[in-house]
């Protein structure tokens, strides 16, 4: 299964290290959506979208990204990091993928160590995350989405 993934991996590179995981378990192209070129996503299997949680939603670049080159009918999935809380996840990416007919498959979350504003007065929250039961929980929940595919 031919898999992009669309990200965006900031701050302390918490969802790149979950999407590097997955990236291990199979024919992965990790795409960062702020490296400002055209993608083709048509010749891809299953298509993620990535990021941590900024003000309880994805990233509006993965958004933007996701409105810009998202073709109709493909299969996609989530994949966010939080530092307390998930907030809505992925809501919004979720009305876009049905409005352009795409089955959603799951979503993965994890803690991700955040100094994000007042956290960062405290020495931030979540430390040490995503640790290596989190780099496995992803990497199982990738195997799972292939073989729901297969």
């Amino acid at each position: 299964m031919k898999t992009a993934i669309c990200y965006y991996s900031c701050h302390h590179g918490n969802t790149l290290k979950v999407l590097k995981a997955m990236a291990e378990e199979g024919d992965v192209d990790l795409i960062d959506v702020t490296a400002r070129q055209a993608v083709r996503l048509e010749g891809y299997d299953c298509i993620g979208f990535a990021s941590g949680i900024y003000g309880f939603e994805f990233h509006k670049a993965v958004a933007e990204f996701a409105r810009q080159y998202l073709p109709h009918g493909k299969p996609v999935f989530f994949v966010y990091t939080y530092g307390k809380a998930k907030g809505t996840g992925a809501k919004a990416l979720s009305a876009l993928a049905a409005e352009r007919g795409c089955p959603v498959l799951g979503e993965f979350s994890c803690k991700g160590y955040n100094t994000f504003g007042p956290f960062k007065l405290i020495g931030g929250s979540a430390k040490g995350r995503p640790n290596e039961d989190d780099l496995e929980n992803a990497r199982t929940f990738y195997r799972e989405l292939k073989s729901s595919l297969d």
